[in-house]
């Protein structure tokens, strides 16, 4: 569901969150100590909020077609068209799996995505999608087919929503993460309506993953001093603080990777710092961590350095330390 790169980008912005209060504080330790795991687990949190409510909006456009019948219905002089308005997408087959998913009703009662939904957005979004072509091929054939069902919710998806600019500015004003979140949950959203029942809303990151995450973070946190020994060195005329402070963390978490990841390769590690230096800080870094991360892996494999150990924050120190 959520990749390791969604997952790094997480702890980046975990990691540059907490030391920027901590710069913001003049460099003292805080009264109270800032718990980043819970720091992180809110960066998670904010992510399936923000996927449940895609979802729910989704849903509740189809069902509109049933809210406009009975208020075509309930006219002082309904007219004929009024009584007879097409339901069919209400009880589109997927629709109902999506909504019966036991997981995705414990979401929206936690969760209570309802309250933010734009009521004359919906209507607006839902008479666009009468007006389409698609919709009107969608009601005009008999019976229901697999394919067809989920078409037309993709349909509205991919076409109503996603390019509609007032529901997009509608997100970004009450889900901060929106930005770094829309091209993975427009994945996981796709993947949803492919096999719903696959997926579990109170653990959309695995136990796997999520030890990944915390660990990553936290070995990251711990073994600052330890990763800037490797990395300043290379920096050559460059003044460590006049460096992009993402760029600092991202290559932080690159060596760590390289000393305390064993399953993951260093090349996989490199491209993926290179790939989130591009898209998260300046036009420079990703050619930037790309020169300093491989020049630091090739001095581990000369020095025979490259003999990963798994680092435990709360375990026995490792002999990278």
């Amino acid at each position: 569901m959520i990749s390791r790169r969604n997952i790094r980008v997480k702890v980046m912005q975990t990691i540059y969150s907490v030391e920027s209060q901590f710069a913001e504080s003049g460099g003292e330790m805080p009264t109270k100590p800032v718990d980043t795991v819970k720091v992180l687990q809110k960066h998670f949190d904010q992510t399936r909020q923000l996927f449940i409510y895609l979802i729910h909006f989704l849903t509740e456009v189809a069902r509109y077609a049933e809210t406009d019948a009975r208020n075509r219905a309930s006219k002082h002089l309904p007219t004929k068209e009024d009584l007879n308005v097409n339901i069919k997408l209400a009880g589109n087959e997927l629709l109902w799996k999506i909504l019966d998913h036991p997981s995705y009703k414990q979401a929206v009662k936690d969760d209570k995505p309802e309250q933010l939904v734009n009521a004359e957005l919906l209507r607006k979004i839902y008479l666009e999608l009468v007006d389409s072509e698609k919709y009107q091929q969608y009601i005009a054939i008999q019976g229901r087919d697999k394919k067809d069902e989920k078409e037309i919710l993709e349909y509205i998806f991919d076409t109503l929503l996603l390019p509609n600019e007032t529901f997009t500015s509608y997100i970004e004003e009450y889900f901060s993460n929106w930005d770094d979140d829309a091209e993975m949950l427009v994945v996981l959203l796709q993947n949803f309506l492919n096999k719903p029942a696959a997926y579990n809303f109170q653990e959309l990151l695995s136990k796997e993953k999520w030890q990944f995450a915390k660990n990553l973070l936290q070995t990251t946190l711990e073994k600052k001093d330890l990763a800037l020994q490797y990395i300043k060195p290379k920096l050559k005329n460059w003044d460590p603080d006049r460096i992009a402070s993402l760029d600092m963390i991202l290559m932080r978490m690159g060596v760590c990777e390289f000393l305390f990841f064993e399953t993951i390769p260093p090349k996989v590690t490199i491209n993926e710092y290179i790939d989130l230096a591009k898209e998260y800080s300046t036009q420079q870094s990703g050619q930037f961590v790309n020169g300093i991360l491989d020049n630091i892996h090739k001095d581990l494999v000369r020095d025979n350095q490259m003999h990963k150990v798994a680092f435990s924050p709360n375990g026995a120190q490792t002999n990278k330390s």
